[in-house]
């Protein structure tokens, strides 16, 4: 029992917040933010273990966007008289811009992953490109999540499904079962998401 927790510990207290998160995000509830902080923190030590660097920086973003989340999805409530910030669509000049912005971030993290580990010699990364795509999207559609835009459910389907096979690959098998559960998470969040807005517009 002590070598299993020893071996997946972690990653097993990761997927429980993760999914304990999904659920709150599903359904919009302020509570999803701190239970995201608390995955991030043990996920950002998985990854380290597994040389997915990306991953692992990408989890120092998720702390830092979910403190701005928690606080904008607040004092939205506060402002609204105790109701939720409204459900958002991402309209065409905005999604060019996060697009660019996407790009940018994923050839910057791109030409870092694989330069950077020679320089400071530690293992090289596994899977850059699919690593840094990943990334540089999940920064993107996070960002979109804390603003309330419904379409970040639609980047988190790409995104979660492309994350369960590199998860396998590395042997991370309950963060592979955790990001299959996401990729459905993100279906179901779309439709809820969708007719939560519809049920503000008509409020």
């Amino acid at each position: 029992m002590s070598d299993f927790i020893n071996q997946y510990g972690l990653e097993v207290g990761g997927t429980l917040a993760s999914l304990i998160y999904l659920y709150f995000s599903i359904r919009e509830k302020v509570w999803l933010w701190p239970w995201g902080i608390i995955a991030s923190v043990l996920s950002l030590l998985v990854f380290y273990h597994s040389a997915l660097y990306a991953d692992m920086g990408l989890q120092v973003y998720y702390v830092s966007v979910s403190a701005y989340g928690w606080w904008y999805w607040i004092s939205g409530r506060s402002v609204n008289q105790n109701n939720n910030i409204p459900i958002k669509l991402l309209n065409g000049r905005l999604a060019i811009k996060l697009t660019l912005i996407g790009l940018a971030i994923y050839f910057a993290l791109l030409v870092s992953l694989l330069k950077i580990p020679a320089m400071v010699d530690i293992a090289s990364s596994d899977m850059p490109y699919l690593d840094a795509f990943t990334t540089a999207a999940s920064i993107i559609a996070t960002w979109m999540l804390a603003r309330k835009y419904i379409h970040h459910w639609i980047s988190w389907v790409i995104i979660n499904a492309i994350t369960t096979g590199m998860y396998v690959y590395k042997g991370l098998y309950f963060y592979s079962f955790l990001f299959l559960v996401y990729t459905i998470g993100a279906i179901v969040g779309y439709y809820e998401w969708k007719r939560l807005m519809h049920r503000h517009d008509k409020a």
